[in-house]
Formats: structure tokens, C-alpha cells, sequence
């Protein structure tokens, strides 16, 4: 009996080795198993994804998770499909699924947060979407988020706080924002200018204009955003309409004679608001002086048209020296044969545009003919001289009509 019992105690470590060894053996072959099919589940989906079969992929996203659902990679991969197809409440709870995580790494986490602040802007939940971008402050992804809640301010108008924010991209060195920002300031003073907005002060009940404090607060504004971009033309333009708004109409004129030194010369943005400020003075009976305002009108817009030929000048100028207009429409046409000056010119009585010739007015419409004498193909929209049995764009057979565009 003895002999016996020390015969099983020798083989009881060896039979727990064994039995040890072939446990491990079990469990290494379902591990390899998983990791198998994994992997197998997860390109399956990568290829149909590329083959543009998304609701396959997602399928197959989905089986992966299901076997290995501590991979954060393929949550990843399966909200931005969510988000991409326009299933924002199956995104969003992906993503709070992975915040929710214990064991998610701060650089993880930062990029779950990074994608729900997306999935909420998409789903046009702009509040969530603000509050999400907001707690992504100091990570990773801070210019990314402030890019991001920029445009949800500026979608909203919300001026103040999308000034802020531009402040704040272009301290850190995210690029200059100066134009922007005096964008931002424009609009606040055309709220308070015109009435509008929550930040503008509320007319009179007896329909007065705005108050003096709102104006002064609103060419304040427009002062600050001069000096923030000075080469913007917006607020040299508004502090005019400013100025001319309240019957300074000299300063008006030497305010837009700015417009002259800045790219491009933009003074046709304020060609009609020129020859309304000469008919206001006139109309407000101010006839002393009249001449000279008109004078400094026509010179600025002289002015303009030398640095750029621009059609709204020149009919600026005719509607303040009507004599004279049909040389000058003519003449144009001639340098500068478009649609718009030929229907100009055509408007004109026929005794003063005909003496000119018809050639200017001919080859302004040849000109602007020529792009709808095309035909285009209804599957891309390429267009052709002539007419293609099988589009050269996306090799379509009997993709093009018959009819030229201007037929269509």
C-alpha cells in the first residue's frame, strides 16, 4: 500500500504538467483562432470598403468588433462609416462607447472626442457639437477643434465668438486670420447699423433710425476692423455707406477714394452708392456745393476706371455726365466686347449707338455665345465642339443630346 502511494505521488506533478501543458495547447489554439478571424473580418471589410460597398463593409466591420471588442481601431473605422453614410445616432454611440472606456490611452481618447464633436456637426447638433470641440482645448487636436467651432460661429453668427477663436488660431501660428476677423467686426456694425441681431440696440417706436450710441458703437467697430486688415476693402466700403447715412457726404467720397490704393482698386463696389450720395445732396436741397460734390464724384470714378475698366463705373459715370454715354458705352464695347456692354449699348436710342458701327456689339455677342455653342454629355458634364458618340470624359455611349447647350 505504501509502495502504491509513493508511486502516485511521483506521478501526480508529471500528470499536472501534462494536464497543464495540453490546457495551454487548447487555449493557444483558440487565441491564434481569434486572431485568425479577425484580422480575416477586418480586411473583408477593408476590401469591400474600397470596392465602395459600404453597407457590406460595415457588416463586416461589426463581425470583427464582435470577436475582438477591445480593438479601438476598428470602433474608429466603423463610426467614421456611420458618420460618412448618415447614421449619426449609430456613430455617436460608437464613439461614447470608446469614451466610456477605462483602459482607452489619453491620446485615444482625445481622438474619440475629436470624432463625436464631428458626428455632432454633421448631425447638425451644433450646440453638443461646440460643447465637444471645447473640451478638446490643449490636446492633440486644438487647432483642428477651433477650425471647426470657427465655422459652426460663423454658421450661426455668431461674431464675437468667431473672432475669439481666430484671435486664438492665429496667436498659435495657424496662419493669419486678419481678414477674417475683420469680416466678424463688418458684420457686428451691419447688425447694429441695420437693426439686426442680438448684440444691435432696438429702433424707436416711432421709427427713427438707431440710436447714437448703436452708430457710434458700429463705426467703432468698423475703425477696428480697418486697423485689423488694412488692406480689406469691407470696411473702408461700409464706413462710407456709414458716413453717407448720416449726410456726410464729402467724407463719404474721400473715405471710398481709399478703395483706389487697395488690390485690384474695388471702387466699382460703391459705383451706385456714389451717384446716390450726389442725388441725396440735391434732393436734401443743398445746392451750394452740389457742383463740387458732383465734381469729386466724377473724378473718383474717372479715377477708377482708369486703374480697372469696369462696366458699373462707366455706367456710374453716364448716370452722373449722361452726355456723351453712347461714345463711351461703344468705346468700351470695343475694348472690352461682353454680353453685359453689348445689352448696354442695345439700350441706348439707335441714332447714338448706330453711327458706331455694329461690329462691337456683333462680336460681343459672338463671343459670349461661343461657350453654349457645345454639347454636353448628361453623364459627366463634359463638353465638346462638337458631338461625340462615346464621351471622351467617361467613355458613355450615346451620352450627349443631340442639342447644343443653348438648345437645351
Amino acid at each position: 500500500m505504501t509502495e502504491f502511494s509513493l508511486t502516485w505521488l511521483l506521478l501526480l506533478p508529471a500528470l499536472g504538467f501534462a494536464v497543464g501543458w495540453l490546457a495551454s495547447r487548447l487555449d493557444l489554439r483558440q487565441v491564434k483562432r481569434e486572431e485568425r478571424d479577425s484580422p480575416r473580418a477586418y480586411y473583408k471589410g477593408l476590401n469591400l470598403l474600397l470596392n465602395e460597398q459600404q453597407d457590406k463593409a460595415i457588416d463586416a466591420f461589426i463581425e470583427a468588433v464582435q470577436n475582438d471588442p477591445d480593438t479601438t481601431e476598428l470602433h474608429f473605422a466603423l463610426g467614421n462609416l456611420f458618420r460618412r453614410r448618415g447614421e449619426f445616432e449609430r456613430s455617436v454611440r460608437v464613439h461614447q462607447h470608446l469614451l466610456s472606456r477605462a483602459d482607452l490611452s489619453t491620446a485615444d481618447r482625445d481622438r474619440a472626442q475629436h470624432a463625436l464633436a464631428q458626428d455632432y456637426a454633421k448631425a447638425g447638433l451644433f450646440d453638443r457639437a461646440e460643447a465637444a470641440y471645447r473640451v478638446l482645448e490643449g490636446t492633440a487636436f486644438s487647432t483642428e477643434a477651433r477650425r471647426a467651432l470657427l465655422d459652426l460661429y460663423e454658421r450661426s453668427r455668431e461674431w464675437p465668438q468667431a473672432r475669439e477663436v481666430a484671435a486664438k488660431l492665429e496667436s498659435a501660428g495657424a496662419g493669419s486670420y486678419a481678414a477674417r476677423m475683420a469680416h466678424h467686426l463688418c458684420e457686428q456694425a451691419h447688425e447694429l447699423m441695420h437693426g439686426l441681431g442680438p448684440h444691435a440696440p432696438s429702433p424707436s417706436e416711432s421709427g427713427a433710425a438707431l440710436p447714437h450710441t448703436g452708430e457710434q458703437q458700429a463705426l467703432e467697430l468698423l475703425t477696428q476692423a480697418q486697423a485689423t486688415a488694412p488692406m480689406a476693402a469691407r470696411p473702408v466700403v461700409m464706413k462710407g455707406q456709414w458716413q453717407a447715412r448720416r449726410g456726410l457726404w464729402s467724407d463719404a467720397l474721400r473715405t471710398w477714394s481709399a478703395l483706389l490704393r487697395l488690390p485690384q482698386a474695388p471702387l466699382a463696389l460703391v459705383a451706385e452708392d456714389i451717384v446716390q450720395v450726389v442725388a441725396a445732396q440735391e434732393a436734401a436741397g443743398q445746392h451750394e456745393g452740389s457742383g463740387a460734390l458732383r465734381d469729386q464724384a466724377l473724378a473718383l470714378l474717372h479715377q477708377a476706371y482708369e486703374a480697372e475698366s469696369s462696366l458699373v463705373v462707366l455706367q456710374a459715370i453716364n448716370a452722373l455726365a449722361p452726355q456723351g454715354a453712347a461714345q463711351s458705352l461703344t468705346q468700351h464695347l470695343a475694348r472690352q466686347p461682353s454680353l453685359s456692354a453689348a445689352a448696354a449699348v442695345l439700350k441706348l436710342p439707335a441714332e447714338q449707338w448706330q453711327a458706331q458701327g455694329l461690329g462691337p456689339v456683333q462680336q460681343a455677342l459672338e463671343r459670349s455665345a461661343r461657350p453654349l455653342q457645345r454639347y454636353r454629355c448628361a453623364a459627366c458634364g463634359f463638353e465638346a465642339q462638337r458631338y461625340f458618340w462615346q464621351c471622351p470624359g467617361c467613355l458613355s455611349w450615346d451620352s450627349y443630346p443631340p442639342q447644343r447647350i443653348e438648345e437645351l
